[in-house]
């Protein structure tokens, strides 16, 4: 076999987070977390923000796949198919229910001790990301969570107990998933807690917005973010501490001019501001006028900027789905499933839930985030969301997400030739989880078919898909055969 273009130590695995699939909501001691009181949904169908809790409704993230009961099934499988590297997330309201407690629930950290020992066991690296989507709703009833500063230390009083819990055991950690998803107001209650309305039912797509609460609560989540790297090397030195962001890879729609800068601008917001603070340490200065232009003032306190600064991360991670364009042309219609705003590119095909399909897309990516802040990076979300099928024989014949994956992962070793330092590959949901844009099963990521249907039906039953053996070649391989 000839040598592979990926370094030898390769982190191959996969990725899903706690509130997509643990379940067990309300099990040991957890508490409520913004995801808790979404309803389920479908594509076309906006799931329903609910924070007076409906019994009438269908709430699939309550109880995800079982995964809380089923993490050593799942961790086999995840071994059998070779898997380096775990991706997962600690949900913050099993280790401090309400948020503002003092002490941490020993239930909850104990359950995430078996989960990284079963990995261990396996030879699997963990890595874990701190806040993913699974901020406490008693937070958002205290202060409306990221908004107040308050929230600062009660992250970190988090940290410290996993940190100091999990020491000698993990290695790697990201503080917030897709932190620049509170750039738009479909973050705000999802990413940051925020809610206007705590007496109504919101639909998801459609939350009432205050910019100004969304950057500011981004603001205290940046100080955060770098006080809890500092407090990672001071409990480990050995620990390694990345961010996390959704890079939306854009391109201008037309050689027009006014494209291009409309394009420029939906970079400079979407995909660089937020890792430009937390990978260069300070506000880029194109944000300046950002504010201004939208009468956004960002309250810092002394000692604001000094913490950017020394808190900066050790390696940029992101999610990888798709592309999109922009123009300045007012009339142009967004592109269908693009929920960072763009319009359709006319050379790409979609998928069944209209996220542009664009491999070339992340070879771009890769080399865009490496030439502008030359650290390692890791693709830790990648992957395509698909009706499965259960054929008669039992099979589930899913070339199609082999193709998606093989075409990326190829655009992927061409960016380790161009020069890009590539750490791992982690594609989204190996196992079927609950979405989180949509909250159904049926759109489908995993190597691994769990049986569980959006009418509340199903055992919950693991089955294999066709790409579980081709990803298990792909890993054994380091990449080579795709």
């Amino acid at each position: 076999m000839a040598e592979s273009v990926l370094r030898k130590d390769f982190l191959w695995g996969g990725a899903v987070a706690a509130n997509q699939c643990e379940g067990a909501w309300n099990v040991d001691g957890k508490g409520i977390s913004v995801s808790d009181i979404c309803t389920g949904g479908k594509y076309g169908q906006s799931k329903m923000i609910t924070p007076v809790l409906d019994e009438n409704n269908f709430y699939p993230s309550r109880e995800g796949v079982q995964h809380y009961y089923r993490f050593k099934e799942d961790i086999r499988l995840f071994a059998e198919m070779g898997f380096k590297v775990f991706r997962f997330s600690i949900n913050w309201t099993r280790i401090f229910p309400n948020g503002d407690e003092t002490e941490p629930n020993e239930a909850g950290l104990k359950h995430y001790d078996e989960v990284i020992d079963e990995c261990l066991k396996y030879g699997i690296e963990p890595l874990i990301t701190i806040c993913h989507y699974e901020i406490p709703f008693g937070l958002t009833k205290k202060c409306n969570s990221w908004v107040s500063r308050d929230m600062i230390q009660y992250f970190l009083n988090y940290c410290r107990a996993i940190f100091t819990r999990y020491k000698g055991k993990v290695k790697y950690w990201l503080t917030f998933n897709e932190i620049n998803s509170s750039v738009a107001p479909m973050g705000a209650l999802l990413n940051q807690g925020i809610l206007i309305d705590l007496e109504n039912p919101t639909v998801f797509m459609e939350q009432p917005d205050i910019p100004q609460q969304r950057y500011q609560g981004l603001h205290h989540m940046f100080v955060a973010s770098a006080l809890a790297v500092k407090m990672a090397k001071e409990i480990d030195p050995n620990y390694k501490v990345g961010n996390m962001m959704i890079y939306s890879a854009s391109y201008p729609l037309t050689c027009n001019p006014d494209d291009i800068l409309a394009n420029q601008d939906y970079n400079r917001i979407y995909n660089y501001f937020c890792t430009d603070v937390q990978a260069k340490g300070k506000y880029p200065y194109y944000m300046k006028k950002f504010f201004a232009d939208n009468d956004i003032t960002i309250a810092k306190e002394p000692g604001d900027d000094e913490i950017l600064k020394e808190g900066t991360v050790d390696f940029v991670t992101f999610s990888y789905y798709m592309s999109c364009c922009q123009t300045a042309d007012p009339n142009a219609k967004s592109g269908e499933g693009n929920i960072l705003g763009g319009v359709a590119n006319p050379y790409l095909e979609a998928s069944d839930w209209g996220w542009q399909i664009d491999p070339k897309g992340l070879r771009y990516a890769l080399k865009d985030l490496y030439d502008r802040y030359e650290l390692p990076l890791m693709v830790v979300e990648n992957g395509l969301g698909a009706k499965d099928e259960i054929e008669e024989d039992g099979s589930i014949n899913d070339d199609y997400r082999i193709d998606y994956l093989r075409k990326h992962i190829i655009e992927m070793k061409e960016a380790v030739k161009d020069g890009v330092d590539l750490m791992g590959y982690t594609p989204w949901g190996c196992i079927d989880l609950v979405s989180a844009s949509t909250g159904e099963y049926a759109k489908r990521y995993g190597f691994i078919y769990v049986r569980r249907y959006d009418d509340g039906t199903g055992d919950f039953a693991r089955l294999k898909k066709k790409s579980f053996d081709w990803y298990k070649e792909v890993i054994a391989s380091n990449g080579e055969n795709l």
